[in-house]
C-alpha cells in the first residue's frame, strides 16, 4: 500500500473506532500507532523504520508542517477534505530521545451535544436544567483531563442558546467545536489574551451567559465571582478534586467568603467510565478493537446551593454538607448493573483505602 493511501486508511479506522487521538512515537525498532479509546491508550499497528519515517512525513505535509524540522515542536491542522474523514485534525509534533511523538486529535462529532447523549442520571440531569434555568450565578465542574467536563458545558451551551435563547459569550483553550449562536473566543497566552485579561474584557460585551474554560488565578476567580453576583450566569471549571475541593480553591483565589456564598448555584464533579461492550459484552471483539469496552458512561457527585452549602462556605467550622450519592456509590451502582466492572471503577477511582 502506498504512504497516501496508509495516512488515508489510518485516519479513517482512528474515526470509525471513535478515537479521540492518535499517538504515533517512533522508536529505535521502528514507529508505533496507537489509540486513545474511551481513555485508554490501545497500540494497533507498529510499522518499520523507513514506512514510520514516510508516515509521519506525510501527516506533517498534510498538516502544512515543516517536513525536515525534527528538533523542535510544532502544531498545525489537517482539514477534514485532505484527511479523507468527516473532521478536521489536529497536529502536534514533539522530539523525543528516540525520534518524534506525533499526537493527532480528532474532534469527534458534527453536533454539538445534548443532554440525551450524556447519559446521565435522570436526577443529574434535571438538578443541572434546574441551575442553567437562573438568571444568574455560578456553576462550577471539576474532574480531571477526560472527565468529560467540556461534554458537559456544550450540552449547557446547547440547551442556553436553542431552549432559552440567551446571548452567550465563552472563553475557551482551545475552542473544540464551534456552536452556532454563540460567541466564541479562544486564548491566545503569547499575544497576552489570557483567560483573566479576557473574562475582564467580555462583559462589556452584555453578555447573560459566561463561560470560562478554566479558573486559574485570582484574578479569574474574581471576575467569574462578581459577575455571577451581577447579573449573569457563569459557567466554568476548576481543578478541585472534588466538590469540596472545589471551594477550598476558590476561596484560595478569592477569600471573599460571603460573595462566593451567594453566587454557588452548583458544583459538579464527575468521572468517566468505560462500559461494556453492547456487541461482545465485555468478552473482547474486533467491534471494540479487542478491548472489552465500547462508549464511557459518566459518574457524578453534585453540591447545589443550600442553607448548609452557605454556612459551610461563610464558616470554616460549619459542618460539610454532605453529598447525595458520592462518585463512588455511583460507580458501584454500574457495576450492580453489569455496565462495567469492577476493575474498571478501580482504574478511575483508585482502590479503596484499607
Amino acid at each position: 500500500m502506498d504512504i497516501p493511501s496508509l495516512v488515508s486508511e489510518l485516519l479513517q479506522n482512528a474515526e470509525r473506532h471513535r478515537a479521540s487521538d492518535i499517538h504515533l512515537h517512533q522508536t529505535p525498532q521502528g514507529l508505533s500507532i496507537s489509540f486513545r479509546l474511551d481513555g485508554l491508550l490501545t497500540e494497533v499497528k507498529t510499522l518499520d523504520l523507513e514506512t514510520g519515517e514516510r508516515v509521519i512525513g506525510r501527516i506533517k505535509y498534510l498538516a502544512r508542517l515543516k517536513t525536515y524540522q525534527s528538533s523542535l515542536p510544532q502544531d498545525g491542522r489537517i482539514e477534514k477534505a485532505a484527511s479523507g474523514t468527516s473532521q478536521d485534525i489536529r497536529v502536534s509534533t514533539y522530539p523525543t530521545v528516540t525520534g518524534e511523538k506525533l499526537v493527532l486529535r480528532l474532534f469527534s462529532g458534527l453536533s454539538t451535544p445534548v443532554f440525551e447523549e450524556l447519559h446521565f442520571k435522570p436526577s443529574v440531569t434535571e438538578t443541572l436544567l434546574q441551575a442553567l434555568r437562573q438568571p444568574s450565578g455560578l456553576i462550577l465542574l471539576t474532574g480531571p483531563a477526560g472527565s468529560g467536563k467540556t461534554s458537559t458545558i456544550y450540552a449547557s451551551l446547547s440547551f442556553l442558546s436553542k431552549n432559552l435563547k440567551k446571548q452567550i459569550v465563552t472563553i475557551e483553550d482551545p475552542v473544540e467545536q464551534v456552536i452556532p449562536g454563540v460567541t466564541q473566543t479562544e486564548v491566545k497566552e503569547l499575544l497576552g489574551l489570557t483567560f483573566a485579561s479576557a473574562a475582564k474584557h467580555v462583559l462589556r460585551q452584555d453578555p447573560e451567559v459566561l463561560v470560562i474554560g478554566e479558573i486559574r488565578d485570582e484574578e479569574t476567580a474574581r471576575t467569574a465571582v462578581r459577575a455571577a453576583l451581577t447579573g449573569h450566569l457563569v459557567i466554568a471549571t476548576l481543578h478541585g478534586g472534588s466538590c469540596h475541593g472545589v471551594i477550598e480553591r476558590l476561596l484560595n483565589f478569592d477569600p471573599d467568603r460571603h460573595a462566593i456564598s451567594q453566587s454557588l448555584l452548583l458544583i459538579i464533579n464527575q468521572r468517566l467510565l468505560r462500559s461494556f461492550c453492547p456487541h461482545c459484552h465485555g468478552s473482547k471483539c474486533e467491534r471494540c478493537l479487542h478491548t472489552g469496552y465500547l462508549g464511557r458512561i459518566p459518574i457524578v457527585e453534585l453540591l447545589h446551593k443550600s442553607e448548609s452549602l452557605a454556612r459551610y462556605v461563610q464558616d470554616r467550622n460549619a459542618p460539610i454538607p454532605e453529598l447525595k450519592q458520592t462518585l463512588l456509590k455511583a460507580g458501584q451502582d454500574l457495576v450492580s448493573q453489569n455496565k462495567t466492572s469492577s476493575v474498571e471503577l478501580s482504574r478511575v477511582m483508585g482502590d479503596p483505602p484499607q
